[in-house]
C-alpha cells in the first residue's frame, strides 16, 4: 500500500458529516512462510488525502481532505490503545468500536492488548 507524507504544517479540520463506517480487514502475509507482514484495518471508504505517522512508524494512518480517519495499517506489533492516537478527533464510541474491531481481527502478531 503506497502512503504519501503528510504535508508539512498541514492542519486540517473536520466539518461536515462523517463519512459512513465500513470496516475490513486486510493482512499482507510472506508467500513463503505465511509470516504476518503487516494489517490494514479500513475504518470508512473515502479518498485518501494524506497519512500520519504514530508509534515510531509502526502505524500509518490515513485521512480524507475534512481529517476523518479512513483506516489505519500496522507494520509492527501495536497496542489496541493506539486507536485513541489515530482518531483522537473522533468521537468516544468510534474510539472503542475501532478497538474492538482491531483486537478482534488482527493477527496476534501485530495486534497486542
Amino acid at each position: 500500500m503506497a502512503v504519501e507524507a503528510e504535508k508539512a504544517g498541514r492542519s486540517k479540520k473536520m466539518n461536515g458529516k462523517p463519512p459512513k463506517l465500513h470496516f475490513r480487514v486486510t493482512v499482507e502475509t510472506e508467500d513463503l512462510t505465511g509470516d504476518v507482514l503487516s494489517v490494514y484495518f479500513q475504518i470508512r471508504k473515502g479518498r485518501h488525502d494524506h497519512a500520519k505517522e504514530f508509534a515510531d512508524g509502526a502505524a500509518i494512518a490515513d485521512y480524507d481532505k475534512h481529517g476523518y480517519l479512513l483506516g489505519v495499517e500496522l507494520l509492527a506489533p501495536c497496542k489496541t490503545t493506539i486507536a485513541d492516537e489515530v482518531a483522537k478527533n473522533e468521537p468516544i464510541a468510534m474510539r472503542t468500536g475501532l478497538k474492538r474491531f482491531m483486537k478482534r481481527s488482527g493477527p496476534r502478531e501485530l495486534v497486542t492488548a
